[in-house]
């Protein structure tokens, strides 16, 4: 026993003297500066999941990337894994329920109608068109975001944005950004116009790339990667024969991998036209990238579509690498996703997830008959709104006290007893509820945990439901969504937190960190400064020489 306890403590000695040594190593190491240029890039529908199946198959962007600080089990914590709430929690730090973005929309109470996340009536849209959301604009946000922080500590500094979607750009760019402009096919790229600003001006960051659009051909979907065909099949879904292969049917360019390239020309060109790391100030760039949503959408993931994707998105992205190699005042960017996805149910069934399938509501009316049975109604008062069910009184608005809660006590009991149904809550129960711990992993979140740190007072479904893992609440609507996401599992809410700066050494972490983190670590590299109430902690990347992420 003596021998082997004095041979350990040898051990501990020479393990000692290794770890000073490695120590010794690293405090010699030069620190960089803090980089004059930060690049936020959202790969919308970017899950764990898929960036993992994947991984090994980039050489481009990607692949860069991927060579950089690796968090591949990042978190998005919330239940409702929606674009918008999504992109809300990247760089503001706080979870949806504190954005007050709970859905990427939600119906009003008072009309009975449905509003968009980042609606704004007053503003007009560049184009001159409706919008597909209708007028947004960032004073929708109620919070502020990492470009806003920074412009506080540093007015010299700008914020531009580009992605497929309004909501990807504007949550990106901040209150106060210098320009969030999205793609309108047949256009080009816009962006919202507030009460006497001269949409010319506004556009003027875009003017260029648009002009440059006019009359330019459409690259072609098809297959450029002989192992993507290797995916091409015939599946019945809901009694219907439907081709997967390339190219698909009926093809959309908004719906395919040339969106996202543009949208990194767009962000090339601002880097370009900008000067943007150039000056003596730090600025930002946010670049949301659609296509792999859209596409998740139409065609699913595990099909020769969504393996183009993967290829296109990659070489795309390593255009931008090289171009953001050359910033002279240094960058970071830094990767994630809005939410994760999954297939189409009919795939996922056949190959072993059994439990995948569809549900289409039908039961609703059965659960509406029972509650007029119990309380004696002669209306439906459950109804479904794009946030989830809503309970409304005859006229079709939100119904009053105390007939609501009696109407949610009731339905959440039947909810409860459908076998396909994980978990059923009133509103107020997770408005009320204790959020997790500080220090506890997402990953640990129970349900009523991951339906409170999205729930959000007067915008939030007034029933708060979860169906099992697999099952996806919506029929198939062909050209338009065969696969979804939304819900509070794994597959939804893990997503890649990626950071990247020219010279990275390559590092993997493990453990689980939420987006929520990526504005304060971004922040304590820039020098800005978060508000206090933020949810997020700041990670310490040890290469740059900036002060260490203050405790919480």
């Amino acid at each position: 026993m003596t021998k082997s306890i004095r041979r350990i403590g040898l051990s501990a000695v020479a393990a000692v003297a290794v770890l000073t040594c490695a120590g010794a190593g690293h405090a010699a190491e030069e620190k960089k500066p803090a980089p004059k240029l930060v690049v936020t890039i959202v790969i919308d529908q970017f899950g764990s999941d898929l960036f993992n199946q994947h991984r090994a198959d980039f050489t481009g962007g990607l692949k860069a990337l991927s060579q950089g600080m690796v968090y591949a089990n990042g978190y998005q914590s919330h239940a409702v894994t929606e674009t918008c709430p999504g992109h809300s929690t990247i760089l503001t730090g706080k979870r949806p329920n504190k954005t007050g973005i709970p859905a990427n929309d939600w119906v009003d109470r008072a009309t009975g109608k449905e509003v968009y996340c980042l609606a704004v009536l007053e503003n007009t849209l560049a184009d001159g068109g409706p919008g597909e959301n209708g007028r947004v604009g960032a004073s929708a946000m109620r919070v502020s975001n990492l470009a806003d922080w920074l412009k506080i500590s540093s007015p010299g500094s700008r914020s531009f944005a580009v992605s497929g979607k309004d909501r990807g750009a504007i949550n990106l760019a901040g209150q106060k950004g210098d320009g969030a402009f999205w793609y309108v096919d047949g256009f080009g790229w816009t962006t919202f116009v507030e009460p006497g600003q001269d949409p010319a001006k506004r556009l003027a960051p875009v003017a260029a790339l648009n002009e440059s659009l006019r009359g330019r051909p459409r690259p072609d979907w098809t297959y450029t990667h002989d192992v993507c065909r290797k995916a091409a099949a015939d599946w019945m879904i809901e009694g219907r024969s439907w081709p997967s292969r390339l190219p698909p049917e009926k093809p959309v360019f908004d719906t395919s991998p040339a969106l996202d390239e543009l949208t990194v020309e767009a962000a090339i060109r601002l880097l370009d036209e900008q000067k943007l790391g150039e000056g003596p100030a730090t600025d930002m760039l946010g670049v949301s990238l659609s296509a792999t949503d859209r596409i998740g959408h139409v065609y699913g993931t595990q099909g020769p579509e969504m393996c183009e994707q993967m290829y296109r998105l990659d070489a795309a992205l390593g255009a931008l690498i090289e171009r953001l190699k050359k910033v002279p005042g240094g960058v970071v960017v830094a990767v994630t996703a809005d939410h994760g996805g999954s297939d189409f149910p009919e795939r996922s069934h056949a190959r072993g997830f059994e439990e995948a399938g569809r549900i289409d509501l039908t039961f609703l009316p059965s659960i509406n008959a029972e509650v007029r049975r119990r309380l004696n109604l002669d209306f439906n008062p459950l109804t479904t709104g794009s946030s989830g069910f809503m309970i409304v009184d005859k006229t079709g608005k939100g119904m009053a006290e105390p007939l609501r809660g009696k109407v949610a006590d009731v339905a959440v009991e039947l909810f409860r007893k459908n076998p396909l149904v994980a978990g059923a809550y009133r509103l107020e129960e997770a408005l009320a509820a204790p959020p997790p711990p500080i220090g506890t992993s997402p990953q640990e979140f129970t349900l009523l945990q991951r339906m409170t740190v999205g729930a959000v007072a007067n915008r939030s479904a007034d029933i708060l439901l979860a169906f099992k893992p697999g099952i996806t609440a919506f029929p198939a609507r062909y050209g338009r969504s065969l696969a979804s996401h939304g819900s509070p599992w794994g597959y939804d809410r893990r997503v890649p937190i990626l950071f990247w700066w020219p010279g990275v050494e390559g590092q993997e972490r493990f453990y689980p960190i939420e987006t929520i983190d990526m504005g304060p670590t971004l922040a304590n590299l820039v020098g800005a400064k978060p508000p206090a109430d933020i949810d997020g902690r700041c990670l310490d990347m040890g290469a740059f020489d900036v002060p260490a992420c203050p405790k919480r």
